[in-house]
């Protein structure tokens, strides 16, 4: 069994940054596409960014050129360094990876 641990959401004002963390219990960078997810209480849940096995990135329309998806394979760490927060961005951020999910983190962005 796998399992995500997701840390570093909070609360910014629009413009900002912020970095978030998932920490996965084993190697499996690769052997799984890792995933970032986000949701808003009322609303369907929305992919966010990809990083494949191989190291290959993909974003949604509306974070790309704003958000970075990296990973650190020796800590077992995939990351989403956030620029440039929009209130829009408000939601629970969760990473998903082979089918497992996180619980996800709470970000918060204010005008």
């Amino acid at each position: 069994q796998l399992q995500l641990v997701e840390s570093g959401g909070g609360s910014e004002q629009a413009g900002g940054s912020l970095k978030l963390s998932c920490t996965v219990s084993r190697g499996i960078f690769s052997k799984c596409t890792m995933n970032w997810y986000r949701q808003t209480p009322g609303k369907e849940r929305e992919w966010v960014s990809a990083l494949s096995d191989d190291g290959a990135t993909t974003y949604a329309d509306s974070v790309k050129g704003r958000f970075t998806i990296s990973r650190d394979i020796a800590k077992n760490e995939l990351y989403l360094q956030m620029f440039s927060l929009k209130t829009e961005g408000t939601a629970v951020y969760t990473c998903m990876a082979c089918g497992y999910w996180g619980q996800g983190t709470q970000v918060t962005v204010s005008s």
